[in-house]
C-alpha cells in the first residue's frame, strides 16, 4: 500500500538506542517523524493506553520497540492490543524489534502476523552499545565487568545497523512481509569483548565470571528494583545460554552491505571519549 509522504513516522521509543538513531535518518531523508516518548507532545506512555490514540492519530507507519523488555509478563498483549488500535485507526505499516532466542518475542511476532498488517521484523541479537550506553557502562569505567556469562559466545549487533534496516523497513514497500534477524560478522564471549576494549582505550578492562545469586545481590544492593533485578537475570542468565552462538544475515538482506565489526564499534565508542574516566 502506497503511503501519504505528507503524514508522519511514530517512532516509540523514539529517545532509545535505537529509536533516536532512527529519528535521526528518517529526519535527515525529509521524512516527517514523531518521537513516541512520556516526554514528547503529544506524549506516549506503554503504562497509559489513554495516551496511544492521540500518538497514533495521523501517522502513517509505527516503529515498534517495547520497554522495558519482550519478556515481561503481559507484553505481547500489551503489544497486540497497540498493533490493533493502529490497524482500526488506518495504520497498517508495522515495524517490529524482535528479539533473538527469547520465546516471548517469538509469540509476540506470531501475535502481530496474525493482526493483517504490513509487518516487518527485526529480530535483533546484543546491542553493542550495551557497553557504551547502558548498564555495562560503569563496570567498564570501573576496570571490571562482572556477570552471570561463562564463555558464550554473542553476535554483538551495532544499534545503527538496526537502525538503519528499520528506517528502510518504515519508507520501503520491498520489506513488508519480511523477518530480518539481524547480528554482527563475528561471535564473541563478553571476556573477549572486554579485551578489545581494554586494547583500543589502553585501559584495563577485565571480565568476571559470577554467579546468579551474586549478580542478583550486586544489583539489588546497587538499589535496582526487584522486577528489574530479575529481568537483568534473566537476560543474562536464560537467554545468553548459547542458543544464539551462530550468525545471522539480516543486515545484509536488508541492506545489500555487511553488518558492522565489533572492532568499528569499539575505534568509534573509544574516540568519543565515552570510555574515559571522569
Amino acid at each position: 500500500m502506497t503511503q501519504d509522504p505528507r503524514k508522519p513516522i511514530l517512532v516509540l521509543g523514539g529517545t532509545g538506542k535505537t529509536g533516536r538513531r532512527i529519528v535521526e535518518r528518517l529526519a535527515a531523508r525529509g521524512q516527517p517523524v514523531r518521537i513516541g516518548s512520556r516526554s514528547a507532545k503529544p506524549a506516549f506512555d506503554w503504562g497509559d493506553r489513554s495516551s496511544w490514540p492521540a500518538a497514533l492519530d495521523g501517522v502513517r507507519a509505527v516503529y515498534i520497540s517495547y520497554y522495558p523488555d519482550l519478556t515481561v509478563p503481559g507484553a505481547k498483549d500489551v503489544i497486540e492490543t497497540l498493533a490493533k488500535l493502529a490497524l482500526d485507526m488506518g495504520i497498517r505499516r508495522l515495524v517490529f524489534l524482535s528479539g533473538r532466542g527469547e520465546e516471548a518475542a517469538q509469540e509476540t511476532e506470531e501475535a502481530l502476523k496474525a493482526i493483517g498488517a504490513e509487518l516487518t521484523i527485526i529480530r535483533s541479537s546484543w546491542f553493542m552499545q550495551n557497553f557504551s550506553e547502558a548498564a555495562l557502562l560503569d563496570p567498564i569505567l570501573a576496570g571490571e565487568m562482572a556477570l552471570p556469562v561463562g564463555e558464550v559466545r554473542e553476535p554483538f549487533v551495532d544499534a545503527n545497523d538496526i537502525a538503519d534496516v528499520a528506517a528502510a523497513a518504515l519508507t520501503d514497500d520491498r520489506h513488508i512481509g519480511q523477518l530480518y534477524e539481524v547480528t554482527g560478522p563475528r561471535l564473541l564471549t563478553f571476556a573477549e569483548a572486554a579485551g578489545e576494549i581494554a586494547a583500543t582505550t589502553g585501559r584495563p578492562v577485565q571480565y568476571v565470571r559470577i554467579s546468579s545469586e551474586e549478580f542478583r545481590a550486586g544489583l539489588a544492593a546497587a538499589g535496582l528494583p526487584e522486577n528489574l533485578v530479575l529481568l537483568l537475570d534473566e537476560l543474562f542468565t536464560h537467554v545468553l545460554d548459547g542458543r544464539n552462538e551462530y550468525l545471522a544475515d539480516g543486515v545484509q538482506r536488508a541492506l545489500g552491505r555487511p553488518a558492522r565489526d565489533f572492532s568499528a564499534y569499539v575505534r568509534e565508542a573509544a574516540a568519543s571519549g565515552i570510555w574515559n574516566p571522569a
